[in-house]
């Protein structure tokens, strides 16, 4: 491979980037984004690299979920606290069920930018460019021409809201003690409000006795860390937002992780190019047309040493609920015939859009649910394990997703249609997806535990794995 800098994926083809009328402007504003103080520490971006590679071995298992499109007017004190708090939730009931620590990942403070099918749409008969997210350019029509200031306004805008999680974190939102008073007003369901008193209960009853024992609380259980995401598609941003650390590596300090979507990932294209010399964590989206060779090609160019970088490739499946078990197994078998410890995770999202008579996109609780649950069938029918799951949700109240608790119907959608983009599970779709999640989790730790011994993956036995837990 030819020499690596932040700016060499500039010599190959890159796919969807915006169109700026003004090359001057655009450079004004991307040297002021480099000359910003960067988002995220390196020491976070390797703390979540192991626990993702604990993810991996089966002690941890990933939660990254948000907003399809992140939207500068949510910069919002309420709109934070509610994203922050629906994973803390599910990731409580996750953690509890299961019995296994949760690694929360945001799509948060910099998911600003969006692939599009076509880089132009029609609105009201007027051919117009594309919505690519609020970095780019506005949703309003007037607004449609991408503008270079957009870039500094994103990152201006993720500051603020990185900001103030790590402010309401330190403050004690994410206290476990305080799990019990977590506000559950969306969920109608009284069963499962009752179901998740009841283990936040549990957990702080222990909590209380351990300390009236005299002995102090790990800081872990006091609270949590949460890592933030975004897909890594606006390319110029991306790399004004890539520094180098005193050891020479470079990370891309604008999040702890990053991932590659499935429009992007040619292997001799730009995104890729820029993406192998990052030392963040990184997600590769797998769908439907991912070729086993190309995805264990894809892998080791931006993995070339995997011993020494354990956590480093989380490859991020979505191929649609019926479609899992015909299209998976053979990617499956080539990254494990590879020797490639990568941590497998599930978007059970992107592949089971659809579009209602009246033209909004929507998805069904239970297909969301069915994908996760035949990725689960598949990576125990192969001897391995399903590490994390990749959700589009929000903490509001919002009506984008059919189904569910509230067995919501296309009719219900105009009620509170909130997002500019994709559909979003709402609030009690989430939590009810936590505990259906939870219960399938369980199912598949004891199929793995009865497995006699035999390891998955290439790593330990269940069994043995258990003892040194």
């Amino acid at each position: 491979m030819t020499s690596w800098s932040p700016s060499s994926w500039r010599e190959l083809p890159a796919k969807q980037q915006p169109k700026y009328k003004d090359e001057d402007k655009l450079k004004t504003c991307i040297a002021k984004v480099r000359d910003l103080p960067p988002l995220v520490a390196v020491h976070e971006i390797e703390a979540l690299r192991g626990a993702l590679a604990e993810c991996v071995e089966g002690k941890r298992f990933l939660l990254q979920g948000g907003d399809c499109a992140e939207q500068f007017d949510d910069c919002k004190a309420q709109t934070i606290e509610n994203k922050i708090k629906i994973l803390l939730q599910m990731s409580l009931v996750l953690t509890y069920g299961a019995r296994t620590p949760t690694v929360r990942v945001a799509r948060l403070a910099g998911q600003f930018a969006k692939p599009r099918s076509k880089d132009t749409e029609m609105v009201d008969g007027v051919e117009l460019p594309s919505y690519r997210g609020d970095n780019v350019n506005g949703f309003d029509p007037k607004d449609r021409e991408p503008d270079p200031e957009r870039i500094v306004q994103g990152y201006f805008h993720s500051a603020a809201t990185i900001n103030y999680a790590r402010v309401v974190i330190a403050e004690g939102m994410a206290d476990l003690r305080l799990a019990p008073a977590w506000d559950m007003e969306f969920v109608k369901n009284a069963a499962r409000r009752d179901q998740y008193q009841g283990i936040a209960t549990r957990i702080t009853d222990a909590m209380n006795f351990i300390e009236t024992c005299g002995v102090k609380l790990d800081p872990v259980l006091q609270s949590v860390d949460m890592f933030t995401s975004h897909e890594g598609l606006h390319l110029e941003y991306e790399e004004a937002m890539t520094v180098q650390a005193p050891d020479g590596k470079w990370y891309n300090r604008s999040a702890h992780f990053l991932w590659i979507g499935d429009r992007t990932r040619q292997l001799d294209h730009a995104h890729i190019e820029y993406f192998r010399g990052i030392a963040n964590p990184i997600g590769i989206k797998v769908g439907p047309s991912s070729k086993p060779d190309e995805l264990v090609a894809l892998i080791q160019r931006l993995w070339p040493n995997p011993a020494a970088a354990p956590g480093k490739i989380a490859l991020i499946t979505r191929f649609g609920a019926d479609n899992v078990a015909t299209m998976f197994p053979p990617l499956l078998k080539a990254v494990q015939e590879a020797g490639l410890p990568v941590l497998w995770t599930c978007d059970p999202m992107h592949g089971n859009t659809t579009t209602t008579t009246h033209g909004q996109k929507t998805r069904d609780f239970d297909a969301v649910l069915k994908e996760v649950e035949e990725c689960i069938k598949v990576h125990a029918s192969l001897k391995s394990r399903l590490g994390g799951v990749h959700f589009e949700l929000t903490g509001d109240n919002v009506t984008e997703c059919t189904g569910g608790p509230e067995n919501l119907s296309e009719t219900d959608l105009k009620l509170r249609y909130a997002t500019l983009c994709d559909p979003r599970l709402n609030y009690s779709q989430s939590m009810e997806m936590a505990f259906r999640l939870s219960d399938h989790l369980i199912a598949d730790a004891k199929v793995l535990k009865e497995a006699n011994g035999h390891a998955t993956d290439g790593q330990e036995p269940p069994a043995k794995r258990a003892k040194s837990d």
